[in-house]
């Protein structure tokens, strides 16, 4: 059976803030193979300061080479961290758009202490673009400490990715409150690690995995990292979202 799927992973060497060298890439793609991952779409970030979409196809097919050189077996796919912007919006259904996967979702990011009053609008405004938005760490951004907030995404057709390092404290008290919350409701579509560099990467990935098969249960941990995430990357509707 294939192993879990990571939509949110800065592997990438040198593109962003996450790997800074190709030999940070591959110890991280090391600690996630033992940790049980066979597939991970790096997520670089989407913003002007830091790598272009030319530069991280580059920066992907070096990596896959060298991971091949290596004896790595670990599948890469297309993906990038997008931030929730007006540059973003317009992007949408252009070359410039970039997609998670063949394009059907696209990973986005809220600010983490700024509220987004018309977050809703702005999710319809996505979807009309037949896209489906996959928020990223929610339980990290101010604007879903409001109360309700988090259902009011899901309703409004986006899909929430969990950190998984939040329920084990790795981002404060709020964030792990409301990251185990939301797992209990089954707010959340998928999880990720969104591991940026090596450094005790198999200890704090390894606990929040733990700690995310024994709050959710064997079923729901390969829904949420397996199941739904090779679905996204595929390009395919999930279960609950129809055909």
């Amino acid at each position: 059976m294939s192993g879990w799927v990571d939509l949110h992973c800065h592997l990438l060497p040198g593109v962003d803030d996450g790997a800074k060298t190709l030999a940070d890439s591959l110890e991280m793609a090391r600690a996630l193979i033992d940790l049980g991952f066979s597939t991970v779409a790096p997520s670089p970030h989407a913003r002007p300061e830091y790598a272009s979409a030319e530069r991280v196809e580059a920066r992907l097919g070096e990596l896959r080479g060298a991971l091949e050189r290596e004896g790595l077996v670990l599948a890469l796919g297309r993906n990038a961290e997008n931030v929730l912007d007006d540059a973003f919006l317009r992007g949408l259904g252009t070359p410039a758009a970039r997609m998670l996967g063949p394009g059907r979702y696209v990973l986005v990011e809220l600010p983490y202490t700024t509220p987004v009053p018309p977050l809703l609008d702005i999710l319809f405004r996505i979807r009309t673009k037949g896209v489906t938005p996959v928020l990223a760490h929610p339980e990290r951004c101010l604007e879903f400490e409001r109360k309700g907030r988090a259902a009011e995404a899901v309703r409004s057709g986006a899909l929430l990715q969990l950190d998984v390092g939040a329920l084990t404290g790795r981002y404060g008290g709020t964030a792990k409150k409301l990251a185990r919350t939301w797992l209990e409701d089954g707010l959340y579509a998928l999880g990720a690690t969104d591991l940026h560099a090596p450094v005790g990467a198999r200890d704090w990935v390894g606990r929040a995995l733990t700690e995310l098969r024994s709050r959710a249960g064997e079923r729901a941990f390969e829904r949420l990292m397996r199941d739904n995430p090779a679905r996204l990357l595929a390009g395919e509707p999930l279960e609950s979202e129809g055909d």
